[in-house]
C-alpha cells in the first residue's frame, strides 16, 4: 500500500490576502522563495515576509484565492505555474527574475 504524502508536505506556497478599500489583493509565493531578495534591472526585489507571509497552503487551496483575487501577485516558478493551469495567467505575460517566475494579474 503507498502511503499518503502528510498535510505538511502538500504545503507548498505562503499565501495572505490584503483588503484595500474595494480590492482583495491575493500575494502567493512558493514557500522557500519567502524572505529571498532578488535583483531585475537594477531594483532590488524582496520577497517579503510582510507581504507574502500569511498561512500555508496546498495546490487545493489556490483557485478558491485567485478567483476571489481582484488583484493577485504571484512569485515562484511553482505558484505561476499552476496559475498559468487554473487559467489565471499566460505564460507569455511571466517575467522570469533571476530564473524564478513573476506574474501578476487585475481584474477589471
Amino acid at each position: 500500500m503507498r502511503s499518503k504524502k502528510s498535510n505538511k508536505e502538500n504545503l507548498k506556497f505562503w499565501a495572505k490576502i490584503h483588503v484595500i478599500k474595494e480590492e482583495i489583493v491575493v500575494a502567493i509565493c512558493d514557500k522557500n522563495l519567502l524572505g529571498k531578495s532578488l535583483s531585475f534591472r537594477g531594483v532590488k526585489v524582496k520577497i517579503s515576509e510582510r507581504f507574502f507571509k500569511g498561512e500555508l497552503i496546498g495546490e487545493e487551496h489556490v483557485d478558491k484565492l485567485l478567483s476571489n483575487a481582484t488583484i493577485a501577485n504571484l512569485f515562484g516558478n511553482e505558484i505561476v505555474k499552476l496559475a498559468a493551469k487554473l487559467g489565471y495567467i499566460d505564460m507569455k505575460n511571466v517575467i522570469k527574475i533571476e530564473g524564478i517566475y513573476h506574474a501578476q494579474f487585475v481584474k477589471l
